[in-house]
């Protein structure tokens, strides 16, 4: 199996890496999260420049073509180096959304911009009584001769604050979890009747909690089919989950190798504390945590790459195990540097803050591991290997 990469891929992690190394350092950091949007609008440029924000969008929605690799290289180096710019609310979700499901004079009005950096957007699927079942959307969107009337309440909105575009899943038919009857309509963030209330959250991210009362739209804001979304919802929420840990994999290494150099810079007794053979037991057992992580990382990628019924189990393998080992070194990485894994001025806080909401997001290790075990009983495609190389 050849895992090694092409030239447009070393293309895009060399400049990523040199991004991240060069203008992107923990302290730029920590001044974008202190203001007011929660992140950089030039750096958001930036996105756009490089051609990132077009990565994982198709050519022929004015996309770069990339796939699950290139999407999973991308968002190792954001782990990395904890950027905080809305690239999972805006280009993972929303542009996820609207390649699936838009048509194309709406894929011209918003994916268009979305994909230049002109244009804030983000999917407001999760609602207070949701959990992790994204089926379950009480909001509802009632037909009224050409329009639809738009009632609900989305919560914890990624990039809710800043959004000029919300895409917003309604129910138009059917039961509170049915899969089928959910609609997605995409509504301006200051539509009449939109209610947000923006709040930072525990990672220095920014969300929204959205109220719709009475929110009118036109039937030119319905996506694809009325009460066929789900499909589509399905899919964008699986690249998203994939696409976090990606970021997962960047921090959980991060915090790995910070914490080697720790122990071999960090006197105590007179001698480095890595030399120490029990904490070096410990930071070998999350080299190997990193390592499980990773090869199922890549296992997740070809499965997306290849597409068919299995993708799926790949994706909530691989949450899975990333919420399980990946929490051991995470908290590996703060007891071992004792109180400073806890400052606000070390990295390595920040780090562990940014996992923790990973680490739920989408749903936790037992949702995924329940949901394996229920796609276990499909029968697995056969992977034509050579097709990934």
């Amino acid at each position: 199996m050849d895992f090694s990469l092409t030239d447009e891929q070393s293309m895009l992690v060399d400049s990523v890496a040199r991004f991240i190394d060069n203008d992107y350092d923990f302290e730029t950091r920590q001044k974008v999260t202190q203001s007011d949007q929660g992140f950089s609008t030039n750096v958001w440029r930036t996105f756009a420049e490089l051609g990132w924000t077009a990565m994982p969008l198709p050519e022929e929605d004015g996309g770069l073509g990339g796939g699950p690799v290139e999407l999973m290289l991308l968002m190792q180096h954001f782990g990395r180096g904890l950027v905080v710019e809305p690239y999972l609310a805006n280009v993972v979700l929303a542009g996820g959304i609207l390649r699936r499901s838009a048509d194309a004079a709406q894929k011209t009005r918003w994916l268009s911009p979305l994909i230049a950096g002109e244009l804030q957007a983000t999917l407001a699927f999760t609602e207070p009584q949701s959990r992790f079942n994204i089926a379950d959307i009480a909001t509802t969107a009632t037909a009224d001769g050409k329009n639809f009337v738009l009632d609900g309440h989305k919560s914890l909105v990624l990039n809710g604050a800043s959004a000029d575009l919300l895409l917003i899943p309604a129910r138009t038919s059917g039961t509170q979890q049915d899969q089928d009857g959910i609609s997605i309509f995409a509504i301006g963030g200051d539509t009449t009747g939109v209610e947000r209330q923006a709040y930072p959250t525990v990672d220095g991210h920014r969300a929204a909690e959205i109220r719709l009362r009475s929110v009118r739209v036109n039937n030119d804001s319905l996506l694809g089919t009325a009460g066929t979304g789900f499909a589509a919802l399905q899919d964008t929420i699986d690249d998203a989950t994939f696409a976090i840990s990606a970021e997962a994999m960047g921090i959980l290494r991060a915090l790995h190798e910070k914490t080697v150099d720790y122990a071999k810079n960090r006197i105590q007794f007179g001698v480095p504390i890595g030399t120490f053979q029990a904490l070096q037991h410990r930071m070998v057992d999350t080299l190997m945590g990193c390592e499980q992580c990773q090869s199922l990382l890549y296992w997740a990628a070809m499965r997306a790459k290849l597409g068919g019924s299995d993708a799926q189990s790949a994706v909530s393998a691989l949450k899975y195990q990333i919420g399980t080992s990946g929490r051991q070194i995470a908290r590996e990485a703060v007891q071992i540097h004792g109180g400073m894994g806890v400052t606000w001025e070390l990295d390595i806080a920040h780090l562990f803050k940014r996992f923790t909401a990973i680490e739920t997001l989408f749903g936790n290790a037992d949702f995924h591991l329940d949901r394996y075990v229920q796609l276990a009983g499909q029968a697995p495609r056969d992977v034509d290997y050579q097709r990934l190389k």
